[in-house]
Formats: C-alpha cells, structure tokens, sequence
C-alpha cells in the first residue's frame, strides 16, 4: 500500500468562519488517532493534550461546524462519520454514509457536509442540521474515482474533490449537483481554498507538485514544481491568503517537511523540518501557528509563522493522520460580505462581554491584534 490517503488514510479541508457559544470558544485542535480509533483534543494556547475521544474505526478526516459547536470526524472503516459535541467531547450522533468515508468538509453557513467516498466513488451531503443524508452524488468513474480531500468555496456554490486515481479533481455544482473535471498533476491528494474563495490549491502526492486552480474558470493557473524533498500531502491556507503550507511526507528526518508557498507569487519561500510522515496541516485562525501531524512519529509539531520554526512538539495517538482545518473557529460572517465584520464583533462582545475579554480569552495579544485577525478573515 503506498503511504498516500488510501486504505486507512484520509484528507478533509474545511475553513472556519462563524463564532458560537463561549463554552466552544476556546480553541481546540482535533487529532484523529487511526489506530487507536480515537481523536485527541489539544488545547492550543498550552499545546497540551486535553481529552481523547472513542469514535469510529480508522478515523480520519475532520470538519468543523461554522459555530465551533460539531466536529465531524469520517471513520473510514466504520463507513460512518461521527459527531463530536465540542462542549462535551462526546460522540451524540453516528451518520451512515457510502464505503470507506475519506475526506469532510463544511460549507462555510454550516448548513451542509460534504463527505468523499473513497470505495464509493461518491461524495455524501449531509444536512447539518439533522445529521442526514440528502443526497449522493456520483463522481465520473464511480467507483476507480477514489475522492480524497474535499474543500468548499467560500460562496457555497462548488466543492473542489481531488481524485488521486485519475489525475484530477473534480468540482460539484452544489445548485445541480452535477461534475466537472480537471486535469491537474499525479495523484492529487488534498485541497484547499483561499480565504476570498479564488484559488485552489492542490497537492501532488506522485509529481511532487502543487497545482493552483483559478475558481471562477475551473483552470489550472499555475504549478508549483518540486514543491518539497518527497511527496506533498497536506494543504493549507493562511487566513489572510498570503502564504500556502504543505506537507512532504518524508519516511527520512530530511525528508519529512513542511514547504512554505508564497501565494502572490507562487513560489517555494522556506523548508521547515518536522516528524517523520507529516500528514494533516492547518493554520490558527490568528495566522500564528501552523500544526503538523506526524503520523509515524505519533507526534503534532506547532510551527511559529513569524520564523518558521517548530516552537513545540504534542505526543498524541497511535498513527495520527487529521487531514482538513481541525481548528475550532472564532469569527462570524462570511468573507467577503459587506456585513462579515460587523457580525464578527457583535459576536465576540456578546459572547466575551466586550472586545478586550474576547482578545484576552482568545490568545490575542491586544484587541488590535484581534480586529486585524478579523478585517484578514472578513476582506481577504
């Protein structure tokens, strides 16, 4: 088996965007363990581990609901997904979906999960407000499609699906349901979107690559060649879209790194060392922090964005994969829209009882520093 998101590893991609109650406020990392069938709940303001979930079995992909209140988590071997309740970190709901569930991702209203099927050949929606299924939609190939990461554009009106057995991805109308595909390099295994919803970027497991697809025409605009030592997994955006980190999961000490991407210009910036298999990536909503998981070395490294560096290294559970943004959010709003900022403080001082409480409980240093972090989230 090649060490890519097959069999017991998968990719989800999911960006946060809504701010909920003060209880799930706090921010959390969720680590799916694929052999240990649990999820590991760090804190990231202390980068400790706070509890260890019983979920599914092989969990891997993880999504989280606009309001930080539900994290879905797909169990791969379980055929299932898997509610968390962040206030209480209990599994409360248990949703059937098609073979082999890889990749989730949550529309950015919180209204739907996208969940890929990798045996299936399907992509399963679920309305997230009653943990249903609404709807199955086919990918071209059926079952050789072997979707992988899923990511869904900021406006909710495509859902980006790499499919590593064809060379592509394929992007779901959500109005229709209906697919297209596009050529990208070999074996794409993980997606992510910008912040302002106009590119995607793709990672190339066999070509060693990172395509970048422009969203509005469904083209590749550019390729980002020899993007690390060995092959690129994980993807993820900055909230303010400035840079793009990716995963090399190297079996070697020198292998294993993170690539750092200049998004204006598309080109490799810094190589940053991390644990052995880097897998699952994702930046703070702050813009801070990046965490790594390591799947071989049972590890989570958190990687400082002012010089990346790793500042800290988690033990967590056996063979650690945690593909898509398994942050807990904190703003509301959806980016771009004239009214993102203003709901986004009128969220926090109700929540926090003021501006200053929120920058306080949320690890920002200052309440500028917060109002910067949410004008990059709302106008990025």
């Amino acid at each position: 088996m090649k060490r890519r998101i097959s069999g017991l590893l998968a990719i989800a991609t999911f960006v946060p965007c809504l701010l909920g109650g003060a209880q799930s406020l706090a921010q959390h990392a969720y680590i799916t363990n694929v052999l240990d069938n649990t999820v590991s709940v760090i804190g990231t303001p202390t980068n400790t581990v706070t509890a260890t979930i019983p979920v599914g079995v092989a969990p891997t992909g993880v999504a989280v609901t606009p309001d930080g209140g539900r994290i879905y988590i797909t169990s791969q071997n379980s055929g299932a997904v898997a509610m968390i309740d962040a206030a209480t970190n209990t599994v409360t709901a248990t949703i059937p979906v098609g073979v082999a569930p890889t990749g989730v991702a949550v529309t950015w209203d919180g209204s739907k999960a996208y969940v890929t099927n990798q045996s299936s050949g399907t992509v399963s929606v679920i309305d997230a407000r009653t943990n249903t299924v609404i709807a199955t939609i086919p990918l071209r190939a059926g079952p050789s499609a072997d979707p992988n990461g899923v990511v869904v554009t900021p406006d909710g009106s495509k859902v980006f699906v790499a499919i590593p057995a064809l060379d592509n991805v394929s992007v779901i109308a959500t109005a229709t349901n209906t697919v297209t595909t596009i050529a990208v390099g070999a074996e794409p295994i993980d997606v992510a979107v910008t912040p302002d919803g106009h590119k995607v970027y793709v990672s190339n497991f066999e070509s060693n690559s990172v395509s970048v697809i422009d969203t509005a025409s469904n083209m590749v605009i550019d390729t980002i060649a020899s993007v690390g030592p060995s092959r690129p997994v994980g993807v993820a955006v900055t909230p303010d879209g400035s840079r793009v980190y990716v995963t090399n999961q190297g079996f070697s000490p020198t292998d294993a790194t993170v690539s750092v991407i200049d998004a204006a210009t598309n080109t490799l910036i810094a190589m940053i060392p991390v644990g052995i298999e880097p897998s699952g990536i994702a930046v703070t909503p702050d813009g801070s922090k990046v965490y790594v998981v390591n799947t071989r070395d049972n590890t989570v490294s958190v990687i400082a964005t002012i010089t990346n560096t790793v500042v800290a290294t988690i033990p967590v559970g056996s063979n650690p994969v945690a593909f898509g943004v398994f942050i807990q959010p904190r703003f509301a709003g959806t980016p771009g829209s004239t009214s993102c900022l203003g709901q986004s403080i009128s969220a926090l001082t109700r929540v926090f009882g003021g501006l200053n409480a929120a920058a306080a409980a949320l690890g920002f240093p200052s309440v500028r520093a917060l109002q910067t972090a949410i004008m990059a989230f709302c106008e990025a």
